[in-house]
């Protein structure tokens, strides 16, 4: 039977799935996992919150912190910064712009090593850590590329005398396979934030916000979070 395990939970669709794995995956003993959510001084903060209730949701234990989030103060990015949102899909992003202006510099690497302190001071044995396939395309984002995730599942293991190792189940998937397994593992999407603009009703502009959409649309989903001038609607009667 596996061990504990420590889940990076931003709040969103993909965290939440990762989870809802990590729940099966360690035989349906909520308490053995920890679901942490971290503020690092995002715009949309609000995905704490949600977090937290997916947490409760599942009944497994939640801790909240803040980050240094001095450090990820940056123009760079739109999410912590001035920066406009930007209204456009991922690919799009990595077609015309290369490195997404909603990249917040090196955050993951931070998350990951936060998450693994935690961890070895619950002598969990793995962090969960939803990165997938869309958000590494083009490079994107490029601490969600296999090349990032490699080299941090190696300094983890190294640098916990081989106790904690990092598993990524969505490493390889895009949003819509996402969205379809969520769906088969009766993922609450209704509880999950995504919108980067901190929306609610989500604005459907920003990438994050159509991502979402698209993937389930193209799953013949109808996405329950209320969206302004209801769009999700839209998207369900272009397929």
């Amino acid at each position: 039977m596996p061990g504990n395990c420590v889940v990076l939970l931003s709040g969103g669709l993909d965290s939440t799935t990762c989870l809802a794995l990590a729940i099966q995956e360690h035989g349906y003993e909520p308490k053995n996992i920890t679901a942490l959510s971290l503020y690092y001084g995002q715009k949309h903060a609000v995905e704490v919150t949600a977090a937290e209730n997916i947490a409760g949701y599942y009944q497994v234990n939640f801790k909240s912190l803040e980050l240094f989030k001095d450090i990820f103060k940056s123009d760079q990015s739109s999410l912590t910064g001035s920066e406009p949102m930007p209204n456009l899909t991922y690919k799009e992003i990595a077609e015309n712009e290369g490195v997404s202006p909603t990249y917040v510099p090196f955050r993951n690497a931070n998350l990951l090593s936060t998450a693994t302190a935690l961890a070895m001071g619950l002598e969990a044995e793995v962090v969960y850590f939803g990165a997938h396939a869309e958000d590494a395309r083009g490079w994107a984002y490029p601490d969600c590329t296999p090349e990032f995730i490699g080299a941090m599942a190696n300094a983890i293991y190294v640098g916990t005398y081989h106790q904690v190792r990092l598993a990524t189940p969505l490493e390889w998937m895009m949003k819509k396979d996402i969205v379809f397994i969520g769906d088969h593992l009766h993922v609450p999407f209704e509880l999950t934030h995504s919108c980067y603009e901190g929306m609610r009703p989500a604005c459907g502009k920003c990438p994050t916000c159509i991502e979402r959409l698209e993937a389930f649309a193209v799953c013949e989903l109808m996405d329950p979070l209320p969206y302004v001038d209801d769009v999700n609607e839209s998207y369900m009667l272009r397929r």
